[in-house]
């Protein structure tokens, strides 16, 4: 489809709280699909709408398990803990380390309006919470325990 803009921090609208979504229409329809292009261009694991400027509680994700579409997501189960380096299409460059639940239960809608559960561990219960606070207008450099870090594209090359 397209690849959008992603909004980055400093943009209003990533503190703005979304808007359920109370039905499908293709609007919403091209979104997801811009946004799955939109996070793939970018080597993302997740995209959630305000982060191109759609303030509608929608997220796709992909840990390299294929593509997950939550709209209007709850997270309703957590447990465990773990620490590790976390990055934002919204935040360039920069990484931190994050604490999150190890385990994560959400409830969503899929493209058919449809509800479901869905479980993850690791990066997956990870991604859920870094998007779904995304929702909220929460970015994780709220949540960082020591400092913003420049990401090091030489390291990583090796």
């Amino acid at each position: 489809m397209a690849i959008r803009e992603v909004r980055e921090i400093g943009d209003e609208i990533l503190t703005k709280q979304c808007k359920d979504v109370t039905k499908m229409t293709l609007r919403t329809r091209v979104l997801i699909e811009d946004m799955l292009d939109t996070m793939y261009e970018r080597f993302g694991v997740g995209l959630a709408a305000p982060q191109v400027g759609v303030l509608k509680k929608i997220v796709v994700i992909d840990v390299g398990e294929g593509p997950i579409v939550l709209i209007n997501p709850e997270i309703i189960e957590t447990s465990g803990e773990q620490t590790g380096e976390e990055g934002c299409l919204s935040v360039p460059g920069k990484w931190g380390i994050v604490t999150r639940p190890d385990y994560v239960k959400v409830r969503a809608l899929n493209e058919e309006m449809e509800e479901f559960e869905m479980e993850g561990e690791g990066l997956l219960a990870r991604a859920f919470c870094h998007e779904i606070d995304h929702l909220s207008g929460n970015l994780y450099v709220n949540l960082v325990e020591d400092g913003l870090h420049d990401v090091n594209y030489e390291e990583d090359e090796e």
